[in-house]
């Protein structure tokens, strides 16, 4: 408590968004932020304050998967202390290994998620069980993950509002948004609720409704994940084997986030108000993305899968083609979240191609 820290107009360090006689200013630490002396007039000098710092309490739900890794890690950073819900023995090994404390129990149990939330400040349900390549076309591939998103959320927030948790965050996606050709695209613009959609808005509903005048909902619609997770390494492997990556048109817009700002994004979450935000980089086009894979696996060029296989792959697969020139702005205004991969290219991928040839995967 009572931390010395230097406070300037342009301070963008990850952490929470506070306010000081109507200037922005960012912590470290995500904490209460209480200054004692007036602030300068003008220019942009530097005034030393004192804060009350309060490390937080954190109950991540898929804590091990890419965007609770990520999650974890910045709230760690950020000086937070993390609990996460273990279904069985490997994954609480796992949480252990990533210094998070392991609760045993299911995302559909309420009570024991109750009972696992209670002592924590914030939840983070960032749980999704995603099919990965041709997988996801088979029937019924999707329920598991469906479920999640439609009942888990309910039974998270019952569980939070039960265990007095007062913040929320829940983990969307922004390929929601109807397709807007090259139109900017915000959270006020309409989104395309298909049968592949519902339980996404579903999962949103229940985070608003959760919302109050004592309590804090906050919906993350985050862009596609390209860095070091499973989808990104089955897009290189076909790439470096000559086949399709992309879908939709090549002139069409694709919101992309990187794994590390989806972390500092939830961090910046638990000082952001109720509400629904975009979270990314600055939109790419479609054709960019699939020229940065192939340079990544050492193709000439890269190429786009056929009409007839997104037709076959139905509502699954029609909404990752759309074209969605999605701004975060909003979330930066509200929040002082700050991209640290602001913009998508090659070096997002070569690290995972070193990594790949240091170790010999595959």
């Amino acid at each position: 408590m009572g931390d010395e820290f230097r406070v300037t107009r342009t301070w963008h360090q990850p952490g929470r968004t506070g306010r000081i006689f109507g200037w922005t200013v960012r912590s470290t630490r995500l904490c209460p932020l209480s200054f004692r002396d007036e602030p300068p007039s003008g220019g942009d000098r530097t005034i030393t304050e004192t804060a009350e710092f309060e490390t937080l309490k954190v109950f991540v739900t898929g804590a091990t998967g890419v965007m609770g890794r990520a999650a974890t890690t910045a709230l760690h950073a950020a000086g937070h202390s993390v609990a996460g819900l273990a279904r069985d023995p490997d994954r609480a090994e796992m949480l252990k290994r990533m210094q998070v404390r392991p609760v045993h129990g299911s995302l559909f149990d309420r009570e024991t998620l109750a009972s696992a939330f209670e002592g924590c400040d914030v939840v983070c349900n960032m749980a999704t069980s995603i099919p990965v390549g041709r997988s996801g076309l088979r029937p019924g591939a999707w329920k598991v993950n469906d479920r999640i998103r439609s009942e888990g959320s309910r039974i998270v927030a019952e569980a939070a509002r039960l265990a007095g948790i007062r913040r929320l965050v829940q983990e969307s996606v922004s390929f929601v948004y109807a397709d807007k050709g090259d139109g900017w695209i915000d959270e006020d613009d309409p989104i395309s609720v298909t049968n592949a959609a519902e339980p996404v808005v579903v999962a949103e509903t229940h985070t608003e409704r959760f919302a109050d005048n004592s309590r804090v909902g906050v919906v993350l619609r985050f862009g596609n994940i390209i860095g070091d997770d499973i989808m990104t390494h089955r897009r290189l492997a076909r790439a470096r084997a000559g086949q399709a990556v992309g879908l939709g048109r090549p002139e069409s817009w694709m919101h992309v986030v990187h794994p590390d700002d989806v972390g500092t994004a939830v961090v910046a979450a638990l000082g952001a108000p109720s509400g629904t935000f975009n979270v990314g980089a600055d939109p790419v086009r479609r054709g960019a993305v699939v020229a940065a894979f192939a340079a990544a696996a050492g193709q000439q060029e890269g190429s786009f899968y056929r009409s007839l296989v997104v037709r076959f792959g139905g509502e699954r697969l029609e909404w990752l083609t759309r074209s969605q020139r999605v701004s975060s702005e909003r979330f930066a205004r509200s929040a002082g979240w700050k991209a640290d991969q602001p913009e998508f290219g090659p070096h997002w991928l070569s690290q995972l191609v070193r990594v790949r040839g240091a170790t010999g995967r595959g």
